[in-house]
């Protein structure tokens, strides 16, 4: 660990990359001679609109991007665009399909409610062991607008290892796997992600959307709301959160040095088969999740009491290992280990974990 600073668990705002961090660090006074910080910068001038087209462009190729789709940056998180996408993209008369496999599902379902008809295509929100749906459990309606997946859910720890094959356009909210592997775009008409966990800081959404579906757009939804407002600006249509892009230049662009999405899905795999064969050696530990459906990026787990989680929780913050403390509506233990967080931090927790056990076990 590096002097000063911890191993951040925490699901989000979550761990940068200490390089991109410096790199802030160091430019944050004075960017690149200008005399001024970039977030002090017009989003008109050239400074900014290297930035802003560079980290456009990194996704575009970190993701094999085909020319058929938009990169926006957005704001309001993934919470807007639970609202943003049946506007944009479900018509008066047509029904949208979700699966409904978690907290963040169900918040995407609720307010999808408020724009149009909304049919459940498969729920595993109350199963235990968490888990996410299979393909047996997909029930579509006829002729759905999209069908909506949670590729991650960030409270349960459950993850789509392999997405649906289905005839309709598919949406998805990746706000907590987004760039941790490679994927096929094609099945995909829109993607969302909240920054705040894979790819920068809180502030900025990442949507990339299929240019075909930018026409959807009823004349009835604002105009600041319809995807295609921003996809004609650039993301430029009002002042974007220009630090927050900035630092996704800089995150993207250590991505692409790491190697790419095959490199990065290589590392998340082995830090997590790490922890999650910690979690499964001696039964003191219990993961939350279907071991068919774990996800890589938040490893859910349980002690024998809540005291015992309590006190692990304690113990671990006061030797640099933080935010292990389960979401609120859950309780229980959540080690979010996206891309960014160093395999040193999970072989520190693992020793911890054995430790804790041979104590309190």
């Amino acid at each position: 660990m590096d002097k000063g600073r911890a191993y951040n668990f925490s699901a989000g705002p979550a761990v940068l990359p200490v390089p991109v961090l410096e790199q802030a660090r160091d430019e944050l006074l004075d960017y690149h001679g200008s005399g001024m910080s970039i977030m002090e910068q017009s989003h008109r001038g050239k400074d900014y609109d290297a930035v802003h087209y560079e980290a456009m462009e990194n996704i575009r190729l970190l993701l094999e991007l085909p020319e058929a789709y938009t990169v926006l940056f957005l704001q309001g998180g993934a919470t807007a665009q639970f609202a943003m996408v049946p506007l944009n993209l479900l018509p008066p008369g047509r029904t949208a399909d979700y699966t409904d496999s978690g907290s963040w599902a169900a918040k995407a379902i609720k307010e999808a409610r408020v724009v149009g008809d909304v049919h459940i295509a498969a729920d595993t929100h109350e199963d235990r062991p968490t888990r996410v749906p299979g393909v047996e459990d997909l029930h579509l309606s006829r002729n759905p607008a999209y069908l909506h997946i949670t590729t991650n859910e960030t409270i349960s720890g459950a993850q789509w290892h392999a997405f649906p094959e289905v005839d309709t356009p598919l949406v998805a909210d990746m706000s907590s796997d987004i760039l941790s592997r490679p994927f096929d775009p094609g099945p995909f008409g829109l993607i969302y992600a909240g920054a705040q966990k894979n790819l920068g800081p809180a502030g900025v959404t990442l949507v990339i959307v299929r240019k075909e579906f930018l026409e959807r757009v009823p004349g009835t939804v604002p105009l600041y709301l319809r995807y295609r407002t921003h996809a004609e600006a650039d993301s430029l249509y009002n002042t974007p959160p220009t630090f927050s892009v900035y630092l996704v230049c800089l995150v993207t662009r250590w991505l692409r040095a790491q190697g790419g999405l095959t490199a990065i899905e290589e590392a998340n795999r082995i830090k997590a088969d790490l922890l999650y064969a910690a979690i499964d050696q001696t039964g003191f530990y219990t993961g939350t999740a279907d071991p068919a459906h774990r996800s890589r990026m938040n490893v859910t787990f349980r002690l024998p009491t809540e005291a015992l989680e309590a006190q692990f929780v304690s113990e671990a913050e006061a030797g640099g290992l933080k935010g292990l403390k389960g979401h609120r509506s859950v309780g229980g233990l959540r080690a979010s280990i996206y891309n960014a967080f160093p395999a040193a931090g999970v072989e520190a927790l693992v020793g911890f974990m054995a430790d804790f056990e041979r104590k309190n076990g």
